[in-house]
């Protein structure tokens, strides 16, 4: 039986703990488990080695489910006689009167799926206190970035550092990057991802980076593409677990250490002549790096390293892209970013027709579409050229002589020729002339 990635992650903080490496109170506190709990599956899993991690009621329907005739009763009957009813109240009269047994909380599920219930937000006090450093290495990560005039006036006028701090350790990643996107973000995953492997947890700043803006009937639903970012969904597949802090002072190490970075690193920068953001990062990573972790980098309370490694199932070059759902039309294409996008024919199956696929627009700039576990190469439609039509020429607009508009009858050839005789007769006309505004002539 296949093992999903969380199971994987079980497994190996199993292992540490038999060839011991991690205590079992360790070992507990890393899978959020009881001690009691977690010597019971250290049991189980010196009796059935990997399989212990497994569910045991994995693909088999569970002997106290609620009977879909059941349910569907309960759900007829509060729309019909009690739509609005709270759970609590409606369970009473459901059992009362219908003699159907349930309790509140399976009755508010019911409620909640099929849309007759909504859940209202919880207002919860945010409490901080002050919290030890986790006991390994990789456990904790936090994230954050810091825009500065890095190079003073020697280069750009701004870039952004994003940096990377062990909670454990203080052991610290960084890169200088020209913008803070996702795209950037996810390149910097990438490599810390390669050189240590995946971390526990992330703990970052409430950032649109990383937590959309939500109505607040969104949030509380399941993640997805509504609920999540793109930088969310990858800490999602990746297995890493995503900490939102609620304040500045949440994350106090890695906003200190920026403190000292916007110190000593720019003042390394100025000794290394560096001008340009490709030599910062060199002088970054060969040089400040090392001796960051010389100088400020703790033990851990406990010397393992608690990374995981990608293994055979996870593809960074997948996960850590952009990703979305597109229908694919009769014509076996899709819509991206206004154009047109054809699935080779080769990867066309049965049924593919107006379903839904998986679209990673990665960071190497290629487009891939996943049809059944496999990764297809898209190639964009082009659209055939129009020919070149003649440039027409403006119509001109016909204007009447002199004389033959209405509107300019007082203007006419007439009216000057009356208007000389006018003034050679000294001004003494038969009959007094009258401008076309009424008001008398001039003169």
């Amino acid at each position: 039986m296949a093992l999903s990635v969380k199971e994987r992650d079980r497994l190996k903080v199993l292992h540490e703990v038999e060839q011991g490496h991690l205590k079992q109170r360790q070992g507990a506190e890393q899978l959020g488990m009881s001690e009691r709990g977690f010597r019971k599956l250290l049991k189980r899993f010196r009796a059935n080695s990997d399989g212990a991690v497994v569910h045991a009621l994995r693909g088999r329907r569970s002997n106290r489910r609620l009977k879909e005739e059941t349910a569907q009763r309960a759900v007829e009957a509060v729309r019909r006689q009690y739509p609005d009813f709270g759970p609590t109240l409606a369970a009473e009269y459901l059992a009362k009167d219908l003699q159907i047994n349930l309790s509140r909380e399976t009755l508010r599920q019911l409620l909640i799926r099929e849309g007759c219930w909504k859940v209202k937000p919880r207002q919860i006090r945010e409490v901080h206190v002050w919290r030890p450093r986790r006991s390994c290495w990789g456990e904790m990560v936090q994230w954050d970035t810091s825009v500065h005039a890095w190079l003073e006036d020697r280069g750009p006028a701004k870039m952004y550092l994003i940096a990377l701090i062990d909670d454990a350790t203080s052991r610290l990643f960084a890169r200088f990057v020209p913008a803070d996107s996702t795209e950037h973000h996810m390149r910097v995953l990438w490599a810390y991802v390669e050189r240590y492997g995946r971390p526990q947890a992330v703990y970052t700043d409430r950032a649109s980076l990383f937590q959309p803006t939500l109505a607040p009937g969104w949030k509380g639903a399941e993640p997805g593409p509504k609920t999540e970012t793109q930088m969310g969904r990858a800490f999602r597949e990746l297995g890493i677990e995503w900490i939102a802090a609620q304040s500045p002072q949440a994350k106090g190490r890695i906003e200190r250490s920026f403190g000292t970075l916007q110190d000593r690193l720019v003042k390394g920068l100025r000794l290394a002549g560096a001008k340009t953001l490709e030599d910062a990062n060199r002088y970054l990573e060969q040089e400040f790096l090392p001796d960051w972790d010389e100088r400020f980098a703790v033990k851990a309370d406990n010397a393992v390293d608690v990374h995981r490694p990608l293994g055979a199932v996870l593809k960074l070059e997948s996960t850590l892209s952009w990703v979305e759902q597109r229908q694919v039309t009769n014509d076996y294409t899709v819509a991206w970013e206004a154009q047109r996008w054809q699935i080779p024919k080769e990867a066309v199956r049965p049924g593919l027709r107006r379903s839904m696929i998986r679209i990673e627009a990665r960071l190497d700039g290629s487009l891939r579409a996943r049809i059944d576990d496999q990764f297809v190469v898209l190639s964009i439609c082009k659209k055939a050229e129009k020919q070149s039509e003649p440039a027409k020429r403006p119509a001109r607009r016909y204007v009447p002589p002199p004389g033959q508009s209405r509107w300019m009858d007082q203007f006419s050839v007439k009216g000057n020729e009356a208007w000389k005789a006018y003034r050679q007769q000294g001004g003494a006309v038969s009959a007094p002339l009258r401008s076309p505004s009424g008001l008398p002539p001039r003169g």
